[in-house]
């Protein structure tokens, strides 16, 4: 299993995957010019960044989703998947933030997405973010994505991830998961219930283990898949 970072001031260890050079070699030189970061492998396929993610023992995946030989949600998947990497956190880039597949690579296990052409100090700052354990979503832009998606035909129907769905849930634990999915982080649900930060992250915890959900993203997904949340009350609040 991946070892977690013991030290502030350990580098978080970052695997590069996308299948142009010139992309991947940009990215390596922004990563390596942050003092907290390192570079330990670049991959071309989704293939191969399932192997690098084995090989290097990355802390963060930065993950394009279109690749040649694996795509990214898959090896997303395959990673995600693997008991060996648990300790690894996926962030997807894309070209567009109307790209519905990022909606199929959140499900895979990643925990955040942000399009390709967002500022350099964005994704340095977005690294740091998903390396800590928190996701990273903007509430419109996905409150709006996930459920364009699940008004396809192809999108599976609302269903709750886990053996119970939100039934297994408290009524204080919907409370939770529904300011999770507007994309409050524990010190603002713990502001709004009226809870302490740490009572507060007890139960995006319970929730997490509850629904079978691997982070915060995953729980989004779920809430509105359930109908817990709709795009119209989240981008309201």
């Amino acid at each position: 299993m991946s070892a977690p970072r013991t030290a502030p001031d350990t580098p978080i260890r970052v695997l590069l995957a996308d299948d142009q050079t010139l992309v991947r070699a940009a990215f390596a030189m922004l990563v390596e010019s942050a003092r907290d970061m390192a570079v330990v492998g670049q991959a071309g396929t989704g293939r191969e960044a399932v192997e690098l993610a084995r090989a290097t023992r990355a802390d963060l995946v930065v993950m394009d989703i279109r690749m040649p030989d694996l795509d990214g949600i898959e090896a997303t998947r395959r990673i995600a998947a693997d008991d060996d990497l648990a300790g690894v956190k996926i962030l997807v880039l894309t070209t567009y933030d109307t790209d519905e597949h990022i909606v199929e690579a959140l499900r895979a296990g990643a925990s955040g997405f942000l399009v390709k052409d967002t500022r350099p100090a964005e994704l340095l700052d977005a690294i740091r973010t998903v390396a800590a354990g928190e996701s990273l979503l903007s509430p419109g832009p996905t409150a709006r994505l996930i459920a364009r998606v699940l008004r396809l035909p192809a999108a599976p129907p609302p269903a709750a991830t886990g053996p119970a769905g939100l039934d297994a849930l408290s009524q204080r634990e919907r409370q939770v998961l529904t300011l999770v999915a507007r994309g409050l982080n524990n010190a603002e649900i713990a502001e709004a219930l009226g809870l302490s930060p740490l009572t507060a992250k007890t139960h995006v915890s319970r929730i997490m283990g509850k629904l079978d959900a691997r982070d915060r993203a995953q729980l989004v997904i779920t809430a509105y898949e359930c109908g817990l949340v709709t795009p119209s009350r989240c981008e309201a609040g």
